[in-house]
């Protein structure tokens, strides 16, 4: 939950870093964007790091970088100074998260959704209560006064940090990305559509608050309405673990993208309570596949636990991230709405694809917390 949080200082502080840097939303997009490569495309290597070499300390020392360096995001004196925060920032939490996605899984016991859903939703609601805090606290404060934000999440990981128990490598000793290509296909199709979602939800948490204040809003309005769009896809994300655990990954994946269809379409659309409504309904529904897409890929691959973790929330996420800049250029020229409207209809293509993958997996019947230990 701190680790997402502090992950998402900077999207909410955006309003008042474009002016302050001179940033046009191209550039606040590929600034996005060198986050999502440091915070999740270099999971692939802390997940292939956490299958054979001390995951216990990747999970204690992740937050501790993270919490502490993105809290300078505010006090940047230059774009570069700003990609670099972001950057190393986002490399701790990168540390973080494949081996953390592991223990929670193994935890997790016959119930592997249920827990993954706890655990993701813990992150989302981090992610979503953040605009709270920073983006008043900027506000009021100034945006020099962000290095302040560490010491309240560097308490909180410090409380927990001791208690976290310890985790056993993979048994074979052979953990990694090369044990994952019996199971490339389906894993493949897994990640496109991981992909595509990523591209969706992060164009939105990224443009909305700026979109929202160019209409009038504060910048702390427009955060608490980014706060309630991430705080429902928490929600979502903490349905869809047990839904896939009654109906089925496949089925659980293809509907909820369906259904975040329309209500992302009509957002971009409207103003006002309606927007709020319709923006928390897309979101409740797309980010309901997160935890989804996390197990079902454990489960098609019953090896190497943290790099499939790895793969499916953060080499994907990266690459979804990767697209952003390109939504910003978009939206330079032709204006935010026209760019979210577009890009609301990407799941109904990630919908597709996920007729392709296998009703359920084996291993989801028979458990394999003995397979997965990290």
């Amino acid at each position: 939950m701190i680790v997402d949080g502090y992950g998402n200082i900077y999207a909410p502080l955006l309003p008042l870093l474009a002016p302050k840097l001179g940033l046009s939303l191209a550039m606040a997009g590929t600034l996005t964007m060198f986050y999502q490569m440091a915070a999740s495309v270099a999971q692939v290597g802390f997940g292939h790091i956490a299958d054979r070499w001390k995951p216990r300390l990747l999970v204690m020392a992740g937050p501790v970088v993270a919490v502490s360096v993105l809290s300078f995001v505010g006090a940047a004196p230059t774009v570069t100074a700003l990609a670099a925060v972001l950057i190393v920032g986002g490399l701790g939490a990168a540390a973080f998260h494949p081996p953390a996605a592991a223990l929670a899984n193994r935890l997790g016991g016959d119930r592997p959704g249920l827990a993954m859903s706890v655990h993701i939703t813990g992150g989302t609601l981090g992610f979503a209560l953040g605009p709270l805090l920073f983006a008043p606290f900027a506000e009021h404060l100034g945006l020099g006064w962000t290095p302040v934000l560490a010491i309240p999440g560097l308490i909180v990981v410090a409380f927990f940090l001791p208690r976290v128990p310890p985790i056993e490598l993979h048994h074979s000793g052979k953990g990694g990305v090369s044990a994952l290509r019996p199971y490339a296909r389906p894993l493949a199709i897994l990640y496109i559509i991981v992909v595509l979602r990523t591209l969706t939800s992060l164009a939105f948490a990224t443009f909305v608050p700026t979109m929202l204040t160019r209409r009038g809003l504060s910048v702390s309005e427009a955060g608490a309405i980014a706060a309630a769009y991430l705080f429902a896809t928490g929600l979502g994300g903490f349905a869809g673990g047990p839904a896939a655990d009654r109906f089925g990954p496949r089925n659980v994946i293809a509907a909820s993208l369906v259904l975040a269809t329309p209500f992302l379409v009509a957002a971009p659309l409207l103003s006002g309570w309606a927007f709020t409504a319709a923006l928390c309904a897309g979101g409740f529904f797309l980010q309901s596949t997160l935890p989804v897409n996390v197990t079902f890929g454990q489960a098609l691959a019953p090896v190497s636990a943290a790099t499939v973790s790895s793969l499916m929330m953060g080499f994907a996420w990266g690459m979804g991230g990767l697209s952003v800049p390109f939504v910003g250029a978009f939206a330079d020229r032709y204006g935010i709405e026209r760019a979210l409207f577009g890009l609301a209809f990407i799941p109904i293509a990630a919908a597709t694809l996920a007729m392709w993958l296998p009703k359920r997996a084996p291993a989801m019947a028979s458990g394999l917390r003995g397979t997965m230990d990290v």
